[in-house]
């Protein structure tokens, strides 16, 4: 079957992630994976791509990149896409992260390639040529093998057979991406995180208590679960944003990406005659100087059909690629929150980071306002419109530049953990990069200086050097 959704724009604010792997035995950890492994392997299939060039990208891979499908729903023949990244240290023993983005169905390409990726989009006026990439130097995948999934079912090239397949939820998402853990069990011993942004940070949470609570219930009959080490490693990463509609950036974050049915110029009629007619809904052409135009540009590097053999893109599932759709396939909110699933990971252990931007106030009106009243639970609202004393609460910053929102406060104190280390300022070489807190059971929260949606797409080098202070267990 195949199928074409409405695109939209790239809008929610959220990202976790979770290190399930240190502060557990090892033997407790590779006897759960292992019997998910034996499970998922009974259940469905796996479909591998060894990709040895990318198009658009000179010179050798920085590492090795495998593509492939998980079958997560045999009865309506569903499936997930996924590429699946070597760490370009050690692969053998660098940590394992399984990396998911929002929408509530947007494309992970979007985290490859415009995010924490090794490969980015040369931003340069399209001319119906193939989008070139060049080597991303703050990518991830420099401390971690990295597995990117275009998740739930519906989203990106990920596809079902019958249309029911598409009908799934936060839980039943959740529970179809366990099922990735049988991808390469030679990586079992490794430190593994989930992580992602976007929608992503509302499931994670879940997902990591379906994880614990299923090593638990593995290993009772034999081990003494009053043994895990309170430094246990567990990440939670989320970050929280408010950012400024004006016309450029509603340019950037909106039309970019949703309008349903742009005219095709000469360029877009080019390619579509000698690329294989895959591109129906191109976006509009956003000004080059937009921070969208890279987004503009992996539409059609994804819908190129030397890019679609390249990776393994099966025919007759998914005729064109869109990075994001708008509510055009069934999906059920039914996570309506996830601060339960935070305190009972780091209740158990585990070492938590929050992180988001460090953009606070906007002076003109009609600013678009992303806020947490349950962080897990994005609404979105103009802050014109808010209560006023929900808008004193939002514009409340530390030396007005530095507090948490609404959202990491309300999280914060409904978690109830004491500071252990007040707000100071964190550095890269020398410099102020923004500002963090420590509470208790390991909680930590920091700000990205400049920041601003995606933080890594904005500020890589911080973010990059926040990702590995934290992934080797130091302190900001």
């Amino acid at each position: 079957m195949e199928y074409r959704a409405k695109s939209s724009s790239y809008e929610a604010c959220c990202a976790e992630g979770l290190d399930l792997s240190k502060g557990l035995d090892k033997s407790w950890f590779l006897s759960f994976f292992f019997l998910l492994l034996f499970a998922a392997t009974a259940a469905g299939s796996l479909t591998r791509t060894n990709v040895a060039s990318l198009p658009g990208f000179d010179g050798a891979l920085p590492s090795r990149l495998e593509t492939g499908y998980v079958t997560v729903d045999e009865d309506n023949g569903a499936e997930l896409f996924y590429y699946f990244i070597e760490s370009e240290g050690d692969p053998s023993t660098d940590p394992v992260l399984l990396w998911l983005i929002g929408g509530d169905r947007c494309s992970v390409l979007s985290g490859l390639l415009l995010e924490i990726g090794p490969y980015k989009l040369v931003i340069e006026p399209y001319d119906g040529e193939l989008p070139r990439l060049r080597y991303h130097p703050y990518s991830w995948t420099k401390l971690a093998s990295i597995i990117f999934v275009d998740s739930p079912v519906g989203v990106a090239f990920s596809y079902s057979r019958d249309p029911k397949g598409y009908d799934v939820g936060d839980v039943s998402a959740s529970m179809q991406l366990i099922k990735l853990l049988k991808v390469h069990p030679e990586y079992l011993s490794n430190p593994f995180y989930v992580g992602g942004d976007s929608y992503a940070g509302k499931i994670v949470p879940f997902i990591v208590q379906k994880i614990s609570e299923d090593i638990e219930s593995v290993v009772r009959p034999t081990l003494n679960l009053k043994v895990i080490p309170v430094q246990g490693k567990a990440l939670t990463m989320t970050q929280q944003c408010r950012f400024p509609m004006d016309s450029e950036s509603f340019q950037i974050n909106y039309m970019s990406f949703a309008s349903p049915m742009p005219k095709l110029g000469t360029i877009d009629r080019k390619i579509l005659k000698e690329d294989g007619g895959v591109l129906q809904h191109p976006p509009p052409q956003p000004s080059i100087k937009c921070t969208g135009y890279a987004g503009y540009l992996s539409y059609f590097w994804a819908n190129s059909n030397v890019t679609r053999r390249t990776i393994g893109i099966k025919k007759d599932t998914v005729n064109e690629w869109l990075r994001c759709h708008e509510h055009d396939l069934p999906y059920t909110s039914d996570i309506r929150s996830s601060i339960k699933y935070h305190r009972n990971v780091t209740l158990k252990g585990y070492r938590a980071l929050v992180y988001r931007l460090e953009m606070l106030r906007h002076k003109r009106e009609g600013v678009y306002d992303i806020a947490f009243i349950d962080p897990y639970v994005v609404h979105s609202t103009n802050v014109v419109d808010q209560p006023k004393e929900m808008e004193r609460n939002i514009l409340r910053g530390y030396h007005d530049a530095v507090v948490p929102f609404l959202g990491t406060q309300a999280l914060v104190r409904s978690l109830k953990y004491p500071i252990i280390d007040d707000w100071r300022a964190w550095h890269i070489d020398g410099q102020s990069a923004g500002f963090t807190i420590s509470y208790g059971n390991n909680l930590t929260f920091a700000t990205v200086k400049g920041a601003r949606h995606t933080a890594p797409e904005f500020e890589p080098e911080r973010c990059f050097a926040m990702f590995k202070q934290w992934i080797s267990n130091m302190a900001l």
